[in-house]
């Protein structure tokens, strides 16, 4: 008999083996040193292996963890204050944006992580300006983090709409420099579970040479570029202003379109566009419900996959969005695209699934590690509870309801355990590593302040939200 670390019995496995969903009944999956070792019969396991922890999930599915491709966890000190306006950066959220200090955007960080954690995500695609105590609460909570430091040249300040962004090249040294430093502290740290990307803030927000010069530096480092491409019409604007040219066409021109090149969102693209980048090699990130929020549209994820690219989900911000939760996000990429297309068998259940695990993995650079449950990969891999009333009842003959309740009926509350490289970060519903009450006690603490500091320029700028206060609508 075998000795092992782990044995996890379920009647229903997700495997994302092949090009569906690969599923597997009545099965017990072995792991040990982290990664997945074996599937065998659960009636024959208990003959061939004997472990440190039997997971026995007797009214449980297991999938791969969840990937949430693009974050901005700082934000979310700031959740709830940016939605239904329109010039959501500089109207919206700007104004609470400028009076948030560093204490505080941490604060909300840890928070938005182990809101996610608690949905299912188990690799966080963390995007912000100061990205080291990030890493350091990912570590201690056991999870995956795929981190970007955020690379900015353009000021800080509100812009009205038209006026170009002002450019300040020894501040975009500086956040390069703190990339470099953050990738050199914790690139493969954590027993490998926390990967460094490069993130220009967009081509908007950066000179050429600045992007040439970051594109350089992820080459020789042999890391990713994760940027916004074509972030709407804000953007368009900008790079035509500047360079007579639409950003699409734009990067191609630099030869930044590669496969070292992650792009978030393409709220902009044209049909044409979305198909260059796709053709390139490039992956991208769909975040649902943040655009449709701030901007009323539908990115083109539908596009991006019929010329063969990968793309991943994301849940974007809180003043956006409003939470970090990849279910949610998997249900509003079918439901968004079936409106958009006017019809109904566009973008199924499954297909939001694999988006949500393996072509996530592959999207974000990650895919021969995790989002799949395959020998030799990471453990990584969430148990959902099937007796929860939004995933009852369970048909599997003559066909299997389980994916579809997951994609459209599931809250995120239904995952009752985590695990990470074999570590059991979540145990019914109980996050094992760090507290979760008192990280959301301490963020209690923030709100007055950053509202008296941001009031001012609030009701300055006289944007909806501040009107619909004045209203007595909010």
């Amino acid at each position: 008999m075998k000795h092992v670390d782990m044995i996890v019995k379920a009647p229903h496995f997700y495997t994302m083996e092949g090009e569906g969903v690969g599923y597997k009944k009545e099965a017990a999956m072995i792991v040990d040193g982290g990664k997945i070792r074996n599937f065998i019969d659960i009636n024959k396991v208990n003959e061939e292996y004997a472990a440190d922890e039997v997971l026995d999930l007797e009214e449980h599915v297991i999938l791969p963890g969840l990937i949430d491709g693009h974050m901005h966890t700082a934000c979310n000190v700031m959740r709830g204050l940016a939605q239904d306006t329109t010039n959501w950066m500089m109207y919206g959220l700007q104004p609470f944006d400028n009076a948030v200090n560093d204490d505080e955007r941490d604060a909300g960080s840890r928070v938005a992580i182990i809101e996610a954690v608690k949905a299912g995500t188990t690799t966080l695609g963390d995007y912000e300006a100061n990205m080291n105590n990030v890493c350091a609460f990912i570590e201690k909570l056991g999870a995956r983090g795929n981190i970007t430091q955020n690379i900015r040249a353009a000021k800080y300040k509100v812009y009205k709409p038209g006026e170009l962004y002002e450019f300040d090249d020894t501040q975009g040294e500086e956040f390069l420099a703190r990339n470099i430093e953050l990738f050199d502290k914790w690139n493969n740290k954590a027993g490998g579970r926390i990967k460094i990307l490069f993130g220009p803030q967009g081509a908007d927000f950066v000179s050429p040479e600045m992007l040439l010069k970051v594109q350089k530096v992820v080459k020789e480092r042999k890391t990713k570029i994760h940027m916004h491409v074509q972030q709407g019409d804000r953007e368009t604007y900008q790079i035509e202003k500047r360079y007579g040219k639409r950003p699409a066409q734009f990067l191609s021109d630099m030869g930044y379109l590669d496969e070292n090149l992650i792009a978030v969102h393409l709220t902009d693209c044209t049909d044409k566009e979305t198909e260059i980048i796709a053709k390139s090699g490039a992956s991208m990130i769909v975040n649902p419900a943040s655009i449709g929020i701030i901007d009323g549209i539908v990115c083109p994820s539908v596009v991006f996959q019929n010329f063969g690219g990968n793309v991943a989900l994301g849940s974007d911000q809180a003043p956006g969005n409003n939470c970090h939760n990849i279910i949610h996000e998997m249900k509003n990429v079918c439901l968004f695209n079936k409106i958009k297309y006017g019809n109904p068998e566009v973008m199924p259940a499954w297909r939001a699934l694999r988006m949500a695990t393996i072509e996530g993995a592959r999207a974000i650079g990650l895919g021969d590690i995790v989002g799949s449950l395959e020998i030799g990969k990471e453990a990584d891999f969430i148990a959902v509870n099937l007796n929860h009333p939004s995933m009852q009842p369970v048909y599997t003959y003559p066909m299997r309801n389980i994916v579809p309740n997951l994609v459209y009926s599931a809250r995120g509350c239904e995952v009752d355990t985590s695990v990470v490289h074999g570590d059991i970060i979540m145990r019914n519903r109980k996050l094992q590593h760090v507290e979760e009450m008192e990280h959301i006690e301490a963020i209690k603490a923030h709100p007055n302040r950053i509202g008296e500091a941001a009031a001012k320029e609030f009701f300055d700028i006289n944007g909806t939200n501040a009107r619909f206060m004045a209203e007595g609508k909010l």
